[in-house]
């Protein structure tokens, strides 16, 4: 099929994504996958929860992605004693007795949320706040944040006492969640005979801010073919165990499954990873390869399941299956 798309500027923005690819690669050993999915929620306009253990990179990756775009970076370090206003920022009364807004660290472009569930709900929602507004408000003045604005947050899965879960209806707000793992042995070789030397080679800029806002737009003009449509709200209300399209692994393993913002989030990503892969329409592989990353936050799994030791992603597996 023949699609009226912009050729030139899709291949730009492949021969961009490759580049970036072997730029961040230089800095980051392995994650591959990883890197995918961040690249990816970057352009679709979404924000990444990274589910992993401590030491797998996680700072650094953010901050060389930071690097190789172009745009500013900041890290929050979330812990119970943390405030609103230490995200946000805060009104300072100055030398002339006026009132003066000083900004916080969620004045960048990519915000790196670490162990966003070390603080309790009303700073969570701070952050959950700005990332759904593109704003923050502050004494009555509300505040625009830069674009682009892009939020991963991470959460660490074997530290549970003193964590305060994110609700449901907030992970929504996470295009993806992305686990790490483990790297291979020769990939861990190479991570410690890199970061024992004499330091990590310096990656070089790609892109730049506007260039990426150019691209943000140019992948939601993308046509998508009825069927891919059709495909993602299905799979979506297949995880709704009350649903009449439900896969009868929901009705067994699942409490409740997926909402409407999954069958956008699902095409959403599609989209933009036929994109960057250089396709000009999104195939069915491009939604399977982003399914597990956007689903797996808005399942959730029953005692059975639990019990039974089936995981989210084992479910996941089971409706793309059908």
């Amino acid at each position: 099929m023949k699609y009226n798309v912009d050729e030139d500027r899709l291949r730009r923005l492949n021969e961009a994504y490759q580049k970036m690819k072997e730029e961040i690669g230089h800095v980051i050993i392995g994650q591959a996958d990883t890197v995918d999915k961040v690249l990816t929620g970057i352009f679709s306009q979404g924000h990444c929860l990274l589910i992993g253990v401590p030491g797998l990179a996680k700072t650094l990756l953010v901050n060389t992605v930071a690097r190789v775009l172009g745009i500013s970076f900041s890290r929050i370090q979330f812990t119970p004693d943390l405030m609103p206003s230490d995200i946000i920022g805060t009104e300072i009364l100055d030398e002339s007795r006026k009132f003066r807004f000083i900004k916080g660290p969620v004045f960048a472009n990519i915000i790196l949320a670490d162990e966003i569930n070390r603080t309790p709900p009303k700073t969570q929602s701070a952050l959950l706040e700005a990332m759904q507004e593109k704003a923050v408000t502050v004494a009555g003045t509300t505040y625009k944040l830069e674009a682009p604005f892009f939020v991963l947050a991470t959460q660490n899965p074997i530290e549970q006492e003193g964590t305060y879960p994110l609700p449901e209806a907030q992970l929504d707000r996470f295009m993806f969640n992305i686990l790490l793992d483990y790297p291979s042995l020769s990939e861990e070789i190479k991570i410690v005979e890199y970061t024992t030397g004499t330091g990590l080679p310096e990656p070089n800029k790609v892109l730049s801010a506007s260039e990426i806002l150019d691209y943000q737009q140019f992948i939601r003009t993308l046509p998508v073919t009825p069927a891919l449509y059709e495909y993602a709200v299905k799979l979506s209300r297949s995880s709704r165990p009350e649903s009449a399209d439900a896969h009868p692994w929901a009705r067994k393993y699942i409490t409740w499954g997926a909402g409407p913002r999954a069958s956008q989030y699902l095409v959403l990503g599609a989209k933009c990873h036929g994109a960057l892969n250089g396709r000009p329409s999104p195939v069915m592989e491009d939604l399977k390869a982003v399914a597990h990353a956007v689903l797996r936050h808005r399942i959730v799994r029953n005692y059975k399941a639990e019990a039974e030791g089936i995981t989210v992603d084992d479910i996941i597996a089971e409706l793309l299956k059908a």
